[in-house]
């Protein structure tokens, strides 16, 4: 990474916050926007990484700048692991990305919505519904697992400045508090290589067809 592409905040506060009863939830109004919610059946390392980059640059989601393609597809192809597709108006709006750990507890990994929907009342209602379907793990999804016990994430003071607040209303309490600093890459830069050279593959194309 070049240099000046990494910075270190001097008090990045990070919150913990749980969730122990799902009657706890409260409902957010609905959205100016209808939205549909869609579990990708199909893991895609491809498409994860995209919406992480396209939801989190804003918000300094770079704790996983370092991952490699295979990285990418190990962590969305276990069967422990749920992601959903957030659209509306016909455009991809957000998504939101649930973890099955052992013992009920069920982690939001990631839940946010693309820039385009931001500030159009959509952020309530998606973490509503990413929370029902945290909820509903051992039957809608993650069969395996168990019913949960304990829905729970992290946030920070890097993330949007209203998501403590809407996960508050949500009924979401804080479980632990730390401030400490924190060196952040340069959101605007994503290096991931891709898997293979595309040239390569085209010069065997070639060769392959000059043979035949």
């Amino acid at each position: 990474m070049a240099d000046g592409a990494e910075l270190r905040v001097p008090a990045v506060t990070e919150w913990a916050m749980e969730m122990l009863d799902p009657a706890d939830l409260r409902a957010a109004p609905p959205p100016e926007v209808e939205m549909t919610f869609s579990r990708a059946r199909v893991p895609s390392p491809d498409v994860s990484r995209a919406l992480y980059a396209a939801v989190g640059a804003r918000v300094c989601w770079t704790d996983r700048f370092s991952w490699t393609y295979r990285d990418w597809e190990t962590w969305v192809s276990r069967p422990e692991l749920g992601t959903w597709l957030v659209l509306a108006e016909g455009t991809l709006a957000g998504f939101f990305e649930l973890e099955a750990q052992p013992g009920g507890d069920t982690e939001i990994h990631l839940v946010g919505l693309t820039p385009a929907f931001v500030g159009r009342g959509c952020g309530g209602h998606l973490v509503e519904q990413c929370v029902r379907r945290a909820w509903a793990r051992g039957g809608d999804w993650a069969e395996h697992a168990g019913p949960a016990t304990r829905v729970w994430l992290r946030t920070s003071t890097l993330d949007h400045p209203n998501a403590l607040a809407n996960y508050r209303r949500r009924g979401f309490k804080v479980a632990a508090e730390a401030t400490g600093p924190k060196t952040v890459p340069d959101p605007r830069l994503a290096p991931w290589p891709l898997p293979d050279d595309p040239r390569t593959a085209r010069t065997a194309d070639l060769v392959d067809e000059l043979i035949t």
